[in-house]
């Protein structure tokens, strides 16, 4: 099977920035299938990224490389890295935007902990996994644009790494990257499972960080806002009005059938969500 690069930025599709990533991967190794994530990140928004990513990686074969380009801080003086994982290779600045990848593989915590997204700290690789900092230059393309590192650096990194080139050769192991806490939802003193909406799609439905694992046994209600929600749908059509289901990445989901619950409910990024038993 030909080499799987995957790509996500904050490029959009109006531009030629993704189509000349594209076209330095395929001029090193024109056998190379390039698939797009998504182009259409909100301007320099890292969070939104790193969730969107822990989404859909496992969802391509195993060993695929995927090009992460959300970076702000193109040109300065932070690094850019490749996290080698068992199942799959990350090429990103380091900047964050690796952080659900770096919670995912830890063990989980026995303990639901409350968390928000804060500022960046460094935190040591996980044992099953490897860092790289991408420093050898002989597999940059050169000159190298000070403000376009996607196409200079991390596009013919991918590359070279599809080729088989093995990931150590392109610069030192690194013991730690730079990640924001990842918000888990907890329980409050009352015994109710209390989480955020990580994110909101094109439809208007919203994703929370509450798993099914996480949701209790019986009957729940789910409070966003001024809006309750009794119990569970199977589907969008099910209810009238605002739902509740367990989306397809298995998270708790808010949603409106045939409508946009983000505008009925004015919520954001961040909203609180609180699941309760019924006695």
């Amino acid at each position: 099977m030909p080499p799987v690069i995957t790509l996500t930025s904050d490029f959009g599709n109006q531009d030629v920035y993704a189509a000349s990533m594209k076209g330095v991967i395929l001029s090193i190794n024109q056998h190379a299938t390039v698939i797009d994530i998504t182009h259409n990140i909100k301007s320099y928004n890292v969070e939104k990224a790193a969730f969107i990513l822990s989404t859909v990686y496992h969802h391509f074969p195993s060993g695929t490389i995927h090009v992460v380009i959300i970076d702000p801080g193109v040109g300065s003086q932070r690094k850019a890295v490749i996290l080698k994982t068992p199942s799959a290779i990350f090429i990103a600045p380091d900047n964050g935007v690796l952080s659900y990848i770096i919670d995912g593989l830890e063990p989980p915590s026995s303990q639901l902990q409350s968390a928000t997204v804060a500022e960046l700290n460094q935190k040591q690789v996980p044992a099953n996994s490897k860092a790289i900092s991408i420093s050898n230059q002989k597999y940059w393309s050169h000159p190298v644009s000070t403000t376009f590192h996607g196409r200079d650096i991390f596009a013919p990194v991918a590359a070279h790494l599809s080729m088989g080139i093995p990931a150590e050769e392109f610069g030192e192991v690194l013991d730690s990257l730079y990640v924001f806490p990842v918000p888990h939802p907890y329980h409050d003193v009352e015994g109710n499972l209390n989480g955020i909406v990580l994110y909101i799609d094109h439809f208007g439905n919203l994703f929370t960080n509450i798993s099914e694992h996480n949701l209790p046994q019986g009957k729940i209600s789910i409070t966003v806002g001024h809006h309750k929600i009794s119990g569970l749908s199977t589907c969008y059509r099910q209810s009238e009005g605002l739902t509740a289901i367990i989306s397809s990445n298995g998270y708790l989901e808010i949603a409106l059938k045939e409508g946009n619950a983000a505008q009925l409910l004015c919520s954001r990024v961040g909203e609180h969500v609180k699941v309760s038993e019924h006695q």
